[in-house]
């Protein structure tokens, strides 16, 4: 396990190093001028816009820039925003609470939901409750998560007025009101991405049941359900892992635009502003993070693959 571990830390820097780069390269690819934006169109000479730009060393190569941003963020420093001046930093720090409430609420249901149905399916593959579960996740996936939420804010929130009209409150506030108004934005992000967890896992199921050594212990007269929750069910984590990893992206990626609906202060909100202000110190801030939190968690389901099948772990 210990090889394992070290060898996850390791991979995870080059991926670390390629997200940045990416992250940091994509906002050169955004046509107008950053120093244009700030100046306004009124203001916006050549001159003022030279001045600006070595203000805040616009103008300096791609690599020397490149280095400096990689030698703040080692550091914690992310930069300042070019609109408001506040530090990068505080800005997520204070969105990041409301995102991660939101895709950890997400997760929640859509794992439950998820391996529920593969179960459900997986222990009658070929039968018409298989047939039935594959069928409703099929149409889960394909239900845009933006239009169910407004379908559920319209039911739950005007017409029977039982779920808050401004969902997010910090749980520091209060827990209650933080556990409620996650609920309905949890149950719209968590729905589409349940159905990839449910046939990942009601394909592993499938295959664990209809193996020879679940054969000998049926003859052996082990009970059915210590067969399926003891040696099927342990035996489908691995693929379920799987998919969980990639949900947590997915997720993530969704939630973006889930805020929106939900009046999520987040990074979703965030970004959105600070990409149509060409505000690239929070652009890149944000990207970074998020693509931080998917590699760690994408590190610690690995490392979960171990404890759970020692053939994953490393000679």
């Amino acid at each position: 396990m210990l090889k394992l571990i070290g060898y996850r830390l390791v991979l995870a820097v080059p991926q670390l190093l390629i997200v940045s780069l990416l992250v940091f390269s994509l906002t050169y690819l955004v046509p107008g001028s950053v120093a244009a934006a700030i100046l306004g169109d009124a203001a916006a000479t050549p001159e003022a816009i030279a001045e600006v730009e070595a203000h805040l060393g616009l103008d300096q190569p791609f690599l020397v820039r490149l280095f400096d941003w990689y030698a703040a963020a080692v550091q914690g420093d992310l930069g300042t925003s070019l609109l408001s001046g506040q530090p990068v930093t505080d800005m997520i720090t204070q969105r990041l609470p409301a995102t991660l409430s939101l895709v950890v609420g997400g997760l929640v249901v859509a794992v439950i939901v998820g391996m529920g149905l593969g179960i459900f399916a997986g222990i009658r593959a070929g039968q018409p409750r298989d047939r039935a579960v594959t069928g409703l996740t099929a149409f889960m996936q394909s239900v845009p998560e933006f239009w169910l939420g407004q379908i559920l804010v319209v039911v739950f929130v005007i017409q029977l007025h039982v779920a808050p009209v401004l969902a997010w409150t910090p749980p520091s506030q209060d827990v209650s009101k933080w556990l409620a108004g996650l609920v309905l934005p949890a149950i719209a992000l968590g729905i589409g991405t349940s159905a990839l967890i449910a046939r990942q896992t009601r394909t592993a199921v499938a295959e664990a049941l209809s193996s020879r050594y679940i054969d000998t212990m049926v003859a052996a007269g082990v009970s059915r359900r210590r067969i399926l929750w003891t040696y099927a069910f342990k035996n489908s984590l691995v693929p379920a892992l799987a998919a969980i990893g990639l949900a947590v992206g997915v997720l993530f990626g969704v939630s973006l635009v889930m805020e929106k609906v939900f009046s999520f202060p987040g990074l979703g909100t965030l970004m959105l502003q600070s990409v149509l202000a060409k505000d690239f110190p929070v652009v890149q801030g944000v990207a970074l993070i998020i693509g931080v939190i998917v590699i760690l968690v994408n590190m610690v389901l690995d490392i979960s693959y171990g404890l759970i099948n020692p053939k994953a772990r490393p000679a």
